[in-house]
C-alpha cells in the first residue's frame, strides 16, 4: 500500500470506535455477476466463480433463526441473486420476521434463467437497493458497462408495474455513486435530498418512474476505486481530501456499529470494506471469527472495537457515507 501522511483513523476519534447491539446481518454471497462496473470494491465480475457454499449456507440461516436481535438481514456480492443461497436465505430470514434487502444491479433480471426474480421478491417483500450511479444514460453505462441504463430503467418499471416504490411493504431505493476521479479536483457526493429530487424529478417526467429514497454513497478506496486511484497516482491525495473533510458527527452512526458483515467462506468482518481488504473482525481475545464461531459462542456480543483503516474516512467525510447514504444532514 502506497504510504501517506494523512493521521491514522483511531487516532483520530476521542475513543475507540464500538460495537453497539447488533441489529444487520450482512451477507456477501459470492462474487459472481453479470457486470463487472469500474467502482465495484468487490471486483465482481462474470469471470468470478467464488460463492456460497452448501454449508455455509446452512449455518447463516442458524444465525438468523436464532437470534432475534437481528432485524436485517443484507443481502449483496457479486451480484447476490446469482450466487448459491441466495432464495434459501430470503425465505429464512422472511419467515423469522428480518427485513430482507436485496442489493441488486437490476439488469440480472434479463439474464437467462433470472427472470422471475421481480415477481419473487415482490412475493417476498425484499427491499431492493439497486444500484443507478447517474439518472443519465452517458454516465451510469460508462461506470456499469454499454446499455446498462436502459436495462435499469426498463427494470425499474417492472419493479414499479408491482408495486415496488408505490405499495408500502415494497420499498425501492436507489444508489448514487459518484464518478471515478480523473484529477485531484476531488468533491464530495451531493447533498442526498436535493439529488433525490432531482432524480425523482427526471426519472418520472422521462420513464415515468416512482422509487422511494436515493442513497448517495462515496467512493472509498477500495476494490477497483482503489487500482484505479493507485494507476492516476491519486490514491494519497484522495485519502488526504477524505480526511480533510472528516465530520465526527457522524461517527455515532457508522453502519460498523451494529452490523456484522460475512464472506462467502463464512469469515465475519466488521463492515464490507474491511471484508473485501481482508481485516477481519476480532474477538475481544483478539482471535478472528466465523460463523461457526458465533454459533458455537451462543452470542452476537463478542466484538467490543472495530477494526479500522485509512479508508474509514470515505464514510466519515461531510455527510458520510454507509450501504444506507448520508448519515448527517448536509453540512453546506
Amino acid at each position: 500500500m502506497i504510504q501517506t501522511s494523512i493521521t491514522p483513523f483511531a487516532r483520530k476519534l476521542k475513543t475507540p470506535l464500538t460495537k453497539s447491539q447488533i441489529k444487520v446481518l450482512q451477507i456477501n454471497l459470492g462474487k459472481r455477476c453479470n457486470l463487472a462496473c469500474t467502482h465495484c470494491h468487490v471486483e465482481a465480475s462474470p469471470k468470478r466463480t467464488e460463492e456460497l457454499s452448501p454449508v455455509i449456507c446452512s449455518q447463516l440461516i442458524q444465525v438468523i433463526e436464532r437470534f432475534p436481535e437481528i432485524q436485517i438481514v443484507d443481502l449483496t456480492g457479486g451480484a447476490p441473486e446469482m450466487n448459491y443461497g441466495f432464495k434459501p436465505i430470503v425465505e429464512a430470514a422472511r419467515q423469522h420476521g428480518k427485513q430482507v434487502i436485496v442489493r441488486s444491479n437490476l439488469t440480472i433480471y434479463f439474464e437467462p434463467g433470472f427472470e422471475d426474480l421481480p415477481e419473487y421478491c415482490t412475493r417476498h417483500q425484499t427491499r431492493i437497493v439497486a444500484s443507478l450511479p447517474c439518472y443519465m444514460a452517458t454516465n451510469v453505462d460508462k461506470m456499469r458497462g454499454q446499455g446498462v441504463f436502459d436495462a435499469s430503467i426498463a427494470a425499474i418499471q417492472t419493479l414499479n408495474r408491482l408495486g415496488y416504490g408505490k405499495e408500502p411493504e415494497l420499498i425501492l431505493d436507489l444508489v448514487y455513486n459518484p464518478q471515478l476521479p480523473v484529477s485531484d479536483r476531488f468533491s464530495l457526493t451531493p447533498d442526498q435530498h436535493k439529488l433525490e429530487k432531482d432524480y425523482k424529478i427526471f426519472l418520472q417526467e422521462h420513464f415515468g418512474i416512482t422509487f422511494n429514497n436515493l442513497f448517495t454513497i462515496t467512493n472509498l478506496p477500495v476494490g477497483r476505486t482503489l487500482l484505479h486511484l493507485q494507476r492516476k497516482k491519486l490514491y494519497a491525495s484522495y485519502l488526504e481530501f477524505l480526511e480533510s473533510n472528516f465530520n465526527p458527527n457522524t461517527v455515532e452512526h457508522l453502519m460498523c456499529r451494529d452490523e456484522l458483515s460475512v464472506d462467502y467462506l463464512g469469515n465475519i468482518y466488521d463492515c464490507d470494506f474491511n471484508q473485501m481488504m481482508n481485516l477481519p473482525a476480532k474477538t475481544r481475545a483478539g482471535e478472528t471469527l466465523t460463523v461457526a464461531k458465533i454459533l458455537a459462542a451462543g452470542t452476537l456480543d463478542v466484538i467490543d472495537e472495530i477494526q479500522t483503516a485509512p479508508y474509514c474516512y470515505g464514510c466519515t467525510a461531510g455527510s458520510g457515507s454507509s450501504c444506507g447514504g448520508a448519515l448527517t444532514e448536509s453540512r453546506e
